[in-house]
C-alpha cells in the first residue's frame, strides 16, 4: 500500500533525527548540564557523575529501541515481519525498555527516600508507570507477532 510505504519513509526520516539529536545530548548536552549544575550547587556536585552515567544509560535505552525499529521496518517493509528474525528485534526493544526500568525505579526509590520535596518522585512515579505501560505493551505486541508468525507460517505449510 502506497500509505504505508511513505508511512515508513516518513518514520525512518524522524527516526534518523531522533537519533541524531540523542546523539548530541549523550556526547554534549547530558554531561555540560550536570557539570553546570555541579558548578552551581557545589553541595550536589557529588552527583554529577551518577546523574551523568544514568541520564546517557537512558538515552543509549533509547537508541536501541530506534534501531531495532528501524530494522522491524525493514523487515516491513521486505513483507518478512512476520518471521522469526522480527522477534530478536521486538525482543531488543523489551529488553531495553526494561533495562531502563530497572534503573528508573532505583532512582525513583533513591529520590523518593532523600526528597524533601514531593514533585520530583510524583514525577518519576509517572514516569515509572509510563515506562511500565510502554514495556507490558511492548509484552503483548511481542505475543501477537509469535501468534501471527505462528500462524503464517502454518497457512505456508498448508498451501
Amino acid at each position: 500500500m502506497v500509505t504505508e510505504h511513505r508511512a515508513v519513509a516518513a518514520l525512518r526520516v524522524f527516526l534518523v533525527v531522533l537519533f541524531g539529536v540523542l546523539v548530541v545530548f549523550q556526547t554534549l548536552s547530558l554531561p555540560g548540564q550536570f557539570a553546570y549544575m555541579a558548578q552551581e550547587s557545589p553541595e550536589d556536585a557529588y552527583l554529577r557523575w551518577p546523574a551523568t552515567i544514568v541520564a546517557v544509560f537512558w538515552v543509549l535505552c533509547v537508541q536501541v529501541v530506534i534501531v531495532a525499529t528501524w530494522k522491524l521496518l525493514s523487515l516491513v517493509k521486505s513483507d518478512r515481519i512476520f518471521t522469526e528474525a522480527s522477534l530478536k528485534w521486538v525482543d531488543a526493544i523489551v529488553w531495553a525498555i526494561a533495562a531502563a526500568w530497572v534503573v528508573l525505579v532505583a532512582v525513583f526509590l533513591w529520590v523518593g527516600f532523600n526528597a524533601d520535596d514531593p514533585g520530583l518522585p510524583l514525577l518519576l512515579f509517572l514516569l515509572t508507570v509510563g515506562v511500565s505501560v510502554l514495556g507490558l505493551l511492548m509484552v503483548v505486541m511481542r505475543a501477537l507477532l509469535r501468534q501471527a508468525t505462528t500462524l503464517r507460517t502454518d497457512m505456508e505449510a498448508v498451501i
